[in-house]
């Protein structure tokens, strides 16, 4: 057995000499405590242990040592926990330096374009491209927001899948669909190779969509422009296998080791100029493992491009239905049409944003901002639609709404909740307290169009 001392000493890698045992300084006189000792034993394969180490002498009734008492803890499993808390935080404070940053990032523009409107309200030039940026930049905004709660609901089991028999190669076709600005923007050159056969597989639409756009963005993301994609879907050994490849910037064998691990982006750009959390892969990787695939990356080092496979079980089904909704079609002509729609909300650049656009649509709108002025409008203006803040300043918006429901006027009032609380459980709360829908903030203003029954069902 040979050992030397713990990380934190100075010494820490070289060998104990005989004088540096807890035992030999015990008999020394010493009182020792708190040594750490790194032990190795002579085994194949060698086993290393730490250990914590106390020991003081044992005297006669002369004063003069006759032995020594020495207590060893093993605290190996305990050592290897906080140094996994110390990576761990490290990593956090890398992450909230990278939440910082990216915010940051389209918060400036919006805050100038903001300034320009103020400036020139009659410009309509001006005004026109102020717009447009800050709805480019709150639309980047609501991306990395929802990518942040998406791998927090991932991650603490709250998702909730929609498994029906799927054909990949149509989900290949959604995702490029969804990721074609980007390639296009920046001249990418993409193929996509599908299978000949129908790649079926039981999974959620919606998710591995996401999943396959993911991985076609982080292809885009670290290719430089001009660069080459491929993008294919086979069938192998009973399983359907995607591969997207580029020509791009390459990783490490480190990175590739952690790709897939939360927040790994920051070493791979440490520059931050590729942009985004760092957790795309993440996603993908615990998306995949619900829907019983795997996922890999390789790459042959910087420079030498990227591949990353993911693997799913394939179903033979010879007589199988494929179901896939179209929902711009299911949308259809929109019911939110000549109504009179309440907005309460007690931030009044939100009500009157909305407002503005509900009333592009051919609608009477009217607004509160406080829950008490809401519950007065209900009774005397009867309006077809509420669509309800959940924060309100006297009382929430589910509290409103049973309120709202007591009401005989407001029986057939379709109520709608516009929240910032975007968890299942806030949508299931929303029902429960008897709002027909629950839309998360910015609110997609096609959807909410699109989903409303007519006021009189």
């Amino acid at each position: 057995m040979e050992g030397s001392l713990g990380r934190h000493s100075e010494r820490h890698g070289q060998l104990l000499t005989l004088g540096d045992w807890t035992t030999a300084r015990a008999l020394r006189g010493e009182e020792v405590f708190g040594d750490v000792f790194e032990i190795e034993s002579f085994d194949e394969p060698p086993v290393r242990r730490v250990l914590l180490s106390n020991g003081a002498p044992v005297r006669n009734e002369n004063g003069e040592i006759t032995g020594a008492v020495v207590a060893q803890l093993d605290i190996t499993e305990r050592t290897a926990a906080e140094e996994e808390l110390l990576v761990a935080g490290k990593r956090k404070d890398e992450f909230l330096a990278m939440l910082s940053h990216e915010l940051r990032n389209p918060l400036a523009p919006i805050a100038s374009a903001a300034d320009l409107i103020r400036t020139f309200p009659n410009d309509e030039r001006r005004v026109s491209k102020a717009s447009a940026i800050i709805a480019r930049q709150a639309k980047h905004m609501t991306g990395l927001i929802d990518d942040l709660l998406d791998v927090s609901r991932v991650t603490q089991g709250l998702v909730q899948y929609q498994f029906e028999v799927l054909d990949l190669n149509r989900a290949a076709a959604d995702a490029i669909e969804q990721v074609r600005p980007v390639i296009e923007r920046k001249k990418h050159r993409l193929s996509l190779h599908t299978s000949p056969d129908a790649a079926l597989v039981r999974g959620d639409q919606k998710r591995l969509v996401q999943v396959l756009a993911n991985l076609l963005n982080n292809a885009a993301k670290y290719t430089p422009e001009g660069g080459a994609i491929e993008f294919s879907v086979g069938i192998e050994r009973r399983h359907v296998k995607l591969v997207v490849s580029d020509n791009g910037i390459g990783m490490t064998p480190e990175v590739t080791a952690r790709a897939f691990e939360l927040f790994a982006q920051a070493e791979r750009s440490a520059d931050r100029s590729q942009g985004g959390l760092g957790i795309g892969l993440a996603l993908v990787r615990s998306l995949v493992t619900a829907h019983g695939g795997s996922v890999y990356a390789w790459s042959g080092g910087p420079g030498q491009g990227s591949t990353c496979v993911v693997c799913l079980p394939c179903l033979e089904v010879t007589h199988a239905v494929v179901h896939r909704v179209d929902k711009e079609a299911a949308r259809g002509s929109s019911s939110l049409a000549g109504l009179k729609v309440l907005i309460v909300d007690d931030n009044t650049d939100a009500s009157e944003a909305l407002g503005m656009l509900v009333e592009t649509a051919g609608n009477d709108v009217e607004y509160a901002s406080h829950a008490t002025t809401a519950l007065e409008l209900a009774g005397r203006w009867r309006p077809d639609v509420c669509l309800l803040d959940i924060g309100l300043p006297d009382i929430d918006g589910y509290q409103l709404a049973g309120l709202l429901r007591s009401k005989a006027e407001a029986a057939k009032t379709v109520l709608i909740a516009v929240t910032g609380y975007g968890l299942p459980q806030d949508k299931q709360k929303a029902l429960a307290a008897g709002f027909h829908h629950h839309f998360v903030k910015p609110v997609d203003f096609k959807a909410l169009l699109g989903l409303l029954p007519p006021a009189s069902d």
